[in-house]
């Protein structure tokens, strides 16, 4: 007996190794097939930085080559009423929407500027029609001065008395926090009052005379980039960023984690609605403890795997990192 004990004790232990090892190999492949998918949405955001690059190169130009550029200016481009341009909101003209805010500390300087940047105009609109996931593409100067394109409502939209520099869009891209003065992903995407869902800013600063004098930034909607990505995909997956808001993902996926229920089982639609909140839609939020422990294994342990336990319908998770911005690529495997 003591033997055919033994002897089971061996297969379990045999069967156990087995086991483990084919749930190695199999997360082993999973994570080959989502660095694929993180590659290519990378290579979208890449695109875009080379670009914003372009377009701070070609701003820093017109700053430096103003006295011979000045001949070229048209001082009739825009005319200010108050602290906006009064040019239409059609930007079939390629004009943008130009704003001197209340907080200038200089506004003849920034009126200046207006004139020397006319040109970014064309730039704009170049770039705003290349990529169809760009929203918008603006620029806002030291001078608390700023151009955006396409023109959008001015009077109803922007507090005239606010610091732009201020913001998370300006000063992402200083010296102290961007020494490197190149091109920056804002760590934080928000949802749009608009009801565009998720958005994305990409910021570079813009030096004059060794001196800080501007920030470009692009601003695009996350569900243009990714969700083409995940929706040709087999599998469950979402993508979170640091704090475990869920960014984008399938019906299936969020709704295994035991988040809310989707209005119309469509991410993007529940994040459009009025009475969504980025807390319910959050793994450490979830009704699930071993979500919430898995959002600790991923986030914080930086682990690769997390097996469950408890709930019966789940088996395992997967993650892989960006390495451009800090979101996780999470697939959730069932027991179906």
């Amino acid at each position: 007996m003591r033997f055919l004990l033994l002897a089971l004790g061996l297969i379990s232990g045999s069967l156990v190794v087995s086991c483990d090892s084919a749930t190695s190999v199999k997360t082993q492949e999973q994570r080959i097939y989502m660095e694929r998918v993180v590659f290519g949405i990378e290579k979208e955001l890449q695109q875009l930085s080379e670009e914003i690059q372009a377009l701070a190169k070609f701003n820093e130009f017109l700053l430096e080559k103003q006295d011979s550029l000045r001949p070229l200016q048209d001082p009739e481009r825009y005319k200010l009423n108050g602290y906006y341009s009064s040019n239409s909101m059609d930007s079939v003209d390629g004009k943008s929407s130009v704003i001197l805010l209340n907080t200038s500390p200089n506004p003849a300087q920034a009126k200046k500027d207006i004139l020397l940047t006319n040109g970014l105009d064309s730039a704009f609109a170049r770039l705003y029609a290349k990529y169809d996931l760009i929203e918008q593409v603006y620029s806002n100067s030291k001078w608390q001065l700023s151009r955006v394109y396409p023109p959008y409502d001015v009077v109803n939209i922007v507090d005239p008395t606010i610091d732009v520099t201020q913001f998370n869009f300006y000063y992402e891209a200083d010296q102290e926090h961007n020494p490197s003065r190149g091109p920056v992903w804002i760590p934080e995407p928000y949802v749009d009052p608009a009801g565009r869902g998720w958005i994305l800013s990409l910021v570079h600063p813009v030096y004059f005379q060794g001196e800080l004098h501007s920030v470009l930034g692009i601003d695009l909607t996350v569900n243009d980039v990714i969700q083409g990505f995940l929706e040709e995909e087999k599998g469950n997956y979402i993508i979170v960023n640091k704090k475990g808001d869920i960014v984008a993902g399938k019906a299936t996926a969020i709704e295994a984690l035991s988040m809310p229920p989707l209005r119309n089982h469509v991410y993007l639609e529940t994040i459009s609605s009025d009475n969504f909140r980025i807390s319910d839609y959050n793994l450490f939020n979830s009704k699930s403890r071993e979500v919430r422990k898995m959002g600790q294994t991923f986030l914080m342990a930086k682990d690769h795997h997390f097996k469950f336990e408890e709930e019966s319908f789940l088996s395992d998770a997967v993650c892989k990192s960006f390495s451009a911005i800090e979101w996780y690529l999470i697939r959730i495997n069932d027991n179906y």
